[in-house]
């Protein structure tokens, strides 16, 4: 059976699922240097993606569009997505955004409307985008391979964090409860309306259907907190003004003027660092309370999948990890709704075959397209891979590295990567001047799994850059590049198996240095997806070096 999941709205998508195996996961961002967070609202884009994979429409069992929000003044159990098909305007109807309290968790829509068949429309399932959260979570994780139940926590941007548990065999799907009232979006919108992030977020305008506001806001805010200090006192007053307001998308701004009204006194000696950093701990703090609750006397799997947009906040996912309320913890390198396409795929796999388990790994993502010749003013000679590592150590400079299919999800892992030795001081103020962001902005490490121990605490394996590890003081004076403002690292941890072009290029790295960790930054025009191919890089011009597929380029 061969599935294709849509994500039309913002981080729009195409996946293609065959009889429980992935075959790829393409987000819209990453194919033309199209913008960050670039939906799928053209459908001959669909087309175009799947002719690349040697696929026709036709050639699909079954399609699947990933749940939305209703449009203002629409029926909110009846939402429709506005799209076109090579010019014509389409009317789609989708699932509603999530289930209600008391309602089915993994409820199927049908419709008829894709315009890829008869003049009726080509039918179609839908998932509420909650359940695409949970399913593309669990199905990618290692309960799900060892047929075991887990928790699954989704926390996205429009909703409330709410706990379901998944049973595997046979497949059931329990909600178990919101934990607070918050939407997820609240930490972004906050900070939006702090001086920081506020000319952004006029910039980005006010929310619509396909495109919400702040998407860019939480992950530069995240690295903003560093500047300032946590303020755990803080967490009264912030609980006090939160939970005397009803639930809305307007909480953050209003907490925001709350805390900074200057008649109030409540921010007495603290500045937008110090509140960026203090609400950031608070809602960890408040998460993490909340999910100790669930636990107690509840006999629930000591098994957690995190999803949602708020998955990506390493600082929360760290502090649920570290206190050992669960055995493990997994979350996917695609938790927010880069992964929303996969996830209805999965959805009606699971449904349909029983069996909520997928075989996939992290480089799924489009193609490298070919290097017809080099480009304008760059010159290229053969370069295998310990060469590149030879040219790293020895140069000492940044290198764009393009191989292979891209990875899932918003974070480069080494097939679209920007590497760069970490032994220089200055190496994170230059990658960070050549991408065009703020001064405060972290570089990655990415390490060999064997050795990360060594070199951070806990230094577990961390394949997706997901949790924060703290930096060994003897390191952190080796490796100065990759240790951010507080201390903490966004670790990426390789092995051969999982990454064996990475896991390559480090060991021959660490034979020339000693050093078994290189800096890891995507590689992209700033708000754009990673370079889809090597004209691209040349084109952008950052760096003088470009690796892909066994050739350096060099400008000339």
């Amino acid at each position: 059976m061969l599935i294709c999941g849509l994500k039309l709205t913002h981080d729009g998508g195409l996946a293609l699922i065959e009889d429980g195996r992935l075959l790829t996961s393409v987000e819209m961002e990453k194919l033309h240097n199209n913008k960050r967070f670039q939906p799928l609202d053209r459908l001959e884009m669909a087309e175009e993606v799947l002719s690349r994979e040697g696929v026709r429409t036709d050639d699909i069992d079954l399609f699947v569009i990933d749940g939305w929000f209703p449009r203002l003044r629409q029926d909110p159990q009846r939402p429709t997505l506005r799209v076109t098909h090579h010019g014509r305007a389409v009317e789609l109807p989708v699932a509603p955004y999530h289930e209600e309290p008391d309602a089915e968790v993994l409820v199927r829509y049908a419709y008829t409307g894709l315009p890829w068949a008869d003049a009726q429309g080509q039918a179609y399932a839908s998932y509420h985008h909650s359940a695409q959260h949970l399913m593309g979570a669990y199905a990618t994780s290692p309960f799900a391979q060892r047929g075991q139940d887990a928790l699954v926590l989704v926390w996205d941007g429009g909703m409330t964090p709410v706990v379901y548990h998944v049973r595997p065999e046979p497949l059931q799907v329990t909600r178990l409860g919101e934990l607070f009232p918050l939407y997820g979006s609240i930490f972004a919108d906050f900070c939006a309306a702090l001086p920081p992030f506020r000319a952004a977020a006029a910039k980005a305008g006010p929310m619509r259907q396909a495109m919400p506001r702040n998407l860019d806001v939480a992950g530069k805010a995240m690295a903003y907190a560093a500047l300032g200090e946590d303020s755990p006192e803080l967490d009264p007053v912030i609980t006090e003004l939160l939970d005397g307001r009803k639930l809305s998308y307007t909480m953050g701004d209003y907490l925001a003027r709350a805390l900074t009204d200057s008649g109030t006194g409540q921010r007495p000696g603290l500045d937008d660092a110090d509140l960026i950093a203090s609400f950031q701990g608070y809602l960890g703090r408040r998460l993490l309370a909340a999910l100790t609750d669930l636990m107690k006397d509840r006999g629930l799997p000591p098994r957690l999948c995190v999803a949602g947009g708020c998955a990506l906040n390493i600082k929360w996912n760290s502090r649920i990890r570290s206190t050992g309320l669960f055995e493990e913890v997994w979350v996917p390198p695609f938790p927010n709704d880069s992964g929303a396409a996969l996830g209805a795929a999965a959805l009606e796999w699971s449904r349909s075959s029983g069996r909520p388990v997928l075989d996939w790994n992290v480089h799924q993502g489009p193609r490298l397209l070919p290097t017809e010749s080099d480009p304008p003013g760059w010159t290229s000679r053969p370069c295998d891979v310990d060469a590149l590592a030879r040219v790293l150590h020895e140069s000492g400079q940044p290198v764009v590295v393009l191989t292979g299919r891209a990875e899932l999800g918003p974070r480069a892992l080494g097939h679209r990567s920007i590497f760069a030795p970490a032994t220089d001081p200055g190496m994170k103020e230059l990658l960070n001047r050549i991408k065009d962001r703020e001064h405060y902005r972290p570089v990655a490490p990415v390490c060999l799994e064997h050795r990360a121990h060594e070199l951070f605490f806990p230094g577990t394996p961390d394949p997706h850059m997901l949790f924060d590890h703290d930096t060994r003081a003897d390191w952190a004076e080796k490796v100065p590049a990759i240790v951010h403002l507080d201390g903490t690292a966004r670790l990426q941890t390789v092995n051969a198996e999982e990454s064996p072009f990475v896991h390559r290029l480090l060991t021959a790295y660490e034979g020339l240095s000693g050093i078994p960790l290189l800096c890891n930054t995507s590689a992209n025009h700033k708000g754009r997806g990673f370079f889809p191919d090597v004209a691209s890089a040349a084109a952008w011009g950052g760096v003088a070096a470009i690796w892909s597929e066994d050739r350096l380029y060099q400008r000339a």
